[in-house]
């Protein structure tokens, strides 16, 4: 059956050389995705600190983060059947208005004075489900729209601006607090996911909500999406190894506010710069993957970015200073995202387009299996023997995967 997603994929050379910036559907989700993600940072600092200032827990904060990865651990390899099946316009719109409700709720409890600690939770973990939902029809508008030469350079510019607005997200936090209560940023990121919802409804909507076919059963296609992944030995392998790789990332970023805060004695202002730090090496992560992608061998990159991220969290683990806080957050930003980029455009590159959606959402799934244990353990281990043990743990498991991956084909992937 012909669609308008085979269309544009079948022809992807022609306009290879075309400037990513003139594809209208890259720029409207550029757009929406900015204000997403501006908001999404806000409330992603605002709802632990909210949660330490009525706790004091590290257990409360690490469960909170537990609670956020449960959506991409249990539903997001349904999800993107769902978004394979359906219209990923209408789709996107759905998932940027149900985070938009959440917000205006979860803010008027606050603001009434009955919000409790697992209201936080129940927001944390459908806020997630939702940004989820809309993240996946993102790459697979993408895998669509750009021609796949230029896959690289558009993962590269969502990946900037990600990290500049992680940059951005902590200083506006640390702002709200000097003018007013926290909480109202939950109301700000509320009015920013309107805005989203406004500049979503400008894609185009698809003639045909996808590939698959009538007869099709919603199991059916779920099926085909593993088999799909499994017959992709190199990503299969890829999924596998980013399991651990998350796993120790997820303990490592889970004890930075709280090491900053009881360690450190940071203020809240004085956190958000701090955090800012990990965004400006995101910021030039990102300007140096499409360049390095060309010099070495995907491989090569993906290796070598394991063990530099173990010595990060080593540095953290060893850390008694601000300063030495900044290294490993910078190092940690500019080398992870160098990371994250390769492994989605290999995904996108080597995933056919009417399939996109389901192996985005397996393997998204698989790659959180680790996390949600690895970081409710590292609040165990942090009452237990302090934050440095957490962070020598992350650069233990780093370096172990590294010596595992070295003897792997992926090495040699080109």
């Amino acid at each position: 059956m012909s669609s308008p997603e085979r269309q544009v994929a079948a022809t992807p050379e022609a306009s290879a050389s075309t400037s990513i910036w003139r594809n209208r559907p890259f720029l409207i989700l550029f757009l929406t995705s900015a204000f997403v993600t501006c908001g999404a940072k806000v409330y992603e600092l605002a709802l632990p600190l909210i949660l330490y200032d009525m706790t004091h827990s590290p257990l409360t904060m690490t469960t909170m983060r537990s609670i956020e990865f449960l959506p991409n651990l249990l539903l997001a390899m349904f999800i993107g059947v769902f978004v394979d099946r359906f219209s990923k316009k209408r789709w996107s719109q759905w998932m940027v208005f149900g985070q938009m409700v959440l917000l205006f709720l979860l803010y008027a409890l606050v603001e009434s004075g009955r919000a409790e600690v697992a209201h936080f939770y129940v927001a944390g973990f459908l806020l997630m489900a939702f940004n989820y939902g809309y993240g996946n029809a993102r790459v697979s508008i993408i895998k669509q729209v750009v021609p796949k030469p230029l896959l690289t350079s558009a993962n590269a510019r969502f990946s900037f601006l990600y990290t500049l607005i992680d940059i951005m997200g902590p200083a506006i936090s640390g702002f709200i607090l000097l003018l007013s209560s926290l909480h109202n940023g939950l109301l700000i990121t509320g009015i920013a996911y309107l805005i989203a919802l406004i500049a979503v409804s400008f894609l185009e909507k698809e003639k045909a909500p996808g590939a698959t076919t009538p007869q099709s059963s919603f199991w059916q296609d779920f099926q085909a999406g593993w088999r799909e992944l499994l017959s992709n030995r190199p990503l299969w392998m890829i999924t596998i190894l980013v399991i651990f790789l998350n796993a120790t990332s997820g303990v490592y970023e889970a004890m930075i506010i709280f090491f900053a805060k009881d360690h450190l004695n940071l203020d809240n202002s004085q956190l958000g710069l701090v955090l800012s730090v990990a965004g400006a090496g995101g910021l030039i992560g990102s300007t140096l993957v499409s360049r390095l992608r060309k010099r070495f061998p995907t491989g090569r990159i993906m290796g070598t970015t394991i063990l530099l991220l173990g010595v990060s969290y080593l540095l953290m683990a060893m850390a008694q200073s601000t300063w030495m806080l900044c290294l490993s957050l910078f190092l940690s930003g500019m080398i992870g995202t160098i990371e994250n980029i390769c492994i989605w455009t290999f995904r996108q590159e080597s995933t056919p387009a009417h399939m996109i959606g389901r192996i985005s959402g397996i393997t998204g799934s698989i790659f959180k299996l680790g996390m949600v244990f690895s970081i409710y353990g590292s609040g165990w281990v942090t009452v237990w023997q302090g934050p440095w043990a957490a962070f020598l743990a992350a650069a233990i498991g780093n370096l172990l995967i590294f010596l595992v991956y070295r003897r792997l084909s992926l090495w040699r992937l080109a």
